[in-house]
């Protein structure tokens, strides 16, 4: 079926006088001057090919085109109310979804406080979250698969994206402290300087270093080895890991050393401990 060209103007000064029954109070409702009501019910009576309502002295009825169009023209207006209700608040952000991709280090700071005040504020919007490192998030938000990206170490200049500032966190040293096997024989041996409350990253020289792989986070990985630089040295990376959590566990297990936002303390693995 065809959809009915039909101006909402017409509609609804079709609903108003058959409510009122009167041209007069249906005019001063709509806030215009009679001739211009009757011209809009007239107009509106020609797409229809019918007379909507019958008029003698002082009596305005309606006919039972008028009776048989009535409901669905209220709920024609009535969808419509409620479809502008919607958008609007989709588009002032009361309601709708928001997709968030994480680091998930930052499960561990700034993502519960910040999803949670979110919610108290936006109780009617939907939050998806997407675990992501960096990279595939900055892809997300190119393809725009995700609104919003809380990353790390974000590029100097990305065309059609925008950053702020959310949290700035230390860097620590990750530091095997040494395993022994039931038996007493020992695992991994500790680092060290796993003893110290402050390591220098000059001290790190010569260990081999476990790090994210550069391809999932490109200013995080060159922000750790430029540090290392300016304490004058290249690290050597023996390992790569996707997720903090495995870095740690593969400095536990001995296979090297790492420099980790603070954050990953709260992470609680045995035989590991990190210094600032």
């Amino acid at each position: 079926m065809d959809r009915p060209e039909l101006p909402l103007a017409q509609l609804h000064a079709f609903v108003v006088l058959a409510e009122e029954l009167h041209f007069g109070h249906a005019a001063d409702r709509l806030g215009i001057a009679q001739p211009p009501l009757s011209q809009q019910i007239r107009r509106l009576e020609g797409k229809v090919g019918h007379a909507l309502f019958s008029r003698t002295p002082g009596r305005v009825a309606l006919t039972p085109a008028g009776r048989e169009l009535l409901p669905a023209a209220r709920r024609a207006l009535d969808e419509l109310a409620g479809g502008l209700a919607a958008a609007r608040a989709v588009g002032s952000g009361r309601e709708g979804r928001i997709r968030v991709g994480f680091a998930a280090s930052l499960a561990l700071t700034i993502l519960p406080k910040l999803l949670s005040a979110y919610r108290e504020r936006f109780p009617r919007v939907r939050i998806e979250i997407h675990e992501m490192t960096t990279a595939p998030q900055l892809d997300a938000l190119r393809e725009r698969r995700i609104d919003v990206g809380l990353l790390r170490e974000p590029p100097d200049d990305e065309p059609g994206l925008a950053f702020a500032t959310v949290l700035r966190e230390p860097f620590v040293a990750v530091l095997p402290t040494g395993i022994e096997l039931a038996t007493g024989h020992p695992l991994a041996t500790g680092h060290p300087l796993a003893a110290g409350r402050v390591v220098e990253i000059a001290r790190l020289a010569g260990s081999p270093f476990v790090l994210l792989p550069r391809e999932h986070g490109p200013g995080l990985y060159d922000r750790i080895v430029g540090m290392c630089e300016d304490a004058g040295f290249t690290p050597e990376v023996a390992q790569h890991a996707v997720e903090w959590q495995t870095v740690c566990a593969l400095v536990e297990a001995g296979l090297g050393v790492s420099l980790a936002p603070a954050s990953i303390r709260r992470i609680r693995l045995k035989g590991w401990r990190s210094a600032g």
